[in-house]
């Protein structure tokens, strides 16, 4: 299933609105299932990757279209974001040979006014995601500008080994649409993208409340909602999924360091991941162009990222979503 535009149609190449529809942990990958409202656990074969097998059944998600879900390997549970008519957010405790067990009999409502399937980009939700120390779940959720509808960050603490049913909700001023989200090392801040202007630095306090740090506006973006963060070069890169660039960003300061015009054919790209001295950004394709994973070395440090492949998969359709680096 996938989300629809304004028109009604469905949405091409993002279809899921969001960032993270699939996660790993160890030999352990979590999926969302949208067209089923539920989400997935899988082993994967440490011999051969490429092998996946379903542990236990698909669990029930509490709402409508799951579009994200996060791990925590400390609570050894895993959290899902809904975004359809029923929005919000469900947990799941993890086994390793039952699979997905509901720790929730109620969703944690986002009381968004959407469909099923959801009418987006805007007003939909972003992305679910654990802080470092797991002890707080943020979700990331889009306004709509046009009416004044601010997003906002949703914050539920961690008590006594469970994620609380009261969150702590705040819309940080100049910002608007709230997407992909990385959490910067050594410290509490996150880096957000939103999709109206480029990407923020957000602090949160003790509250749980998020103020802006830095800004930045990425000149020609058209839709920059996805990001990563390098501890090889401590810096954040975002993807624009209709502007084919991979722009690097100071995290601290908001400077953008180095804006990489791709000439590859793909049309722009979606999430991605650093691993090392690699950032690797998913291209979902569409009926005409096919889906890509284009590598870029960031070996020579920050400000440095050159393409070294574009690598199109067999066998996987156009709107391609979610990856996640095993």
């Amino acid at each position: 299933m996938s989300g629809v535009n304004a028109q009604g149609v469905a949405a091409e190449p993002d279809s899921l609105f969001s960032q993270g529809a699939v996660r790993v942990a160890g030999n352990t990958l979590v999926a969302v299932n949208p067209g089923s409202n539920s989400v997935s656990m899988f082993t994967i074969d440490p011999t051969d990757p490429t092998k996946l097998t379903l542990v236990g059944k698909p669990a029930d998600t509490l709402g409508e279209f799951p579009i994200s879900v996060t791990i925590s390997t400390k609570l050894n549970q895993a959290c899902v974001a809904n975004t359809g008519a029923k929005a919000g957010i469900s947990c799941f405790s993890m086994s390793a040979t039952e699979g997905l067990k509901a720790l929730d009999t109620n969703l944690r409502v986002f009381d968004i006014k959407q469909t099923t399937p959801p009418v987006g980009p805007l007003n939909t939700v972003s992305q679910t995601f654990f802080n470092a120390d797991s002890t707080a779940l943020y979700t990331t959720v889009k306004g709509n500008p046009a009416v004044n509808n601010k997003g906002f960050l949703s914050v539920f603490p961690v008590k006594n080994g469970q994620v609380s049913t009261q969150d702590v909700r705040s819309s940080p001023n100049g910002t608007a649409v709230l997407f992909g989200s990385a959490l910067i090392p050594n410290s509490s801040n996150i880096f957000v993208t939103d999709a109206s202007f480029g990407s923020t630095t957000l602090a949160i306090s003790s509250n749980n409340t998020a103020t802006v740090k830095a800004m930045t506006t990425i000149p020609g973006q058209k839709a920059t909602c996805w990001a990563t963060i390098s501890n090889f070069t401590n810096t954040a890169f975002v993807t624009d999924v209709a502007n084919n660039h991979l722009v690097e960003v100071n995290t601290m300061n908001g400077n953008i360091i180095n804006t990489l015009v791709l000439q590859n054919g793909n049309q722009g790209m979606i999430d991605l991941v650093s691993a090392g001295k690699f950032i690797y950004a998913l291209s979902p394709g569409n009926v005409t162009v096919p889906a890509a994973v284009t590598v870029f070395d960031i070996s020579g440090g920050s400000g440095t990222a050159k393409e070294i492949q574009n690598f199109k998969p067999t066998g996987v359709t156009g709107s391609a979503q979610g990856m996640a680096f095993a």
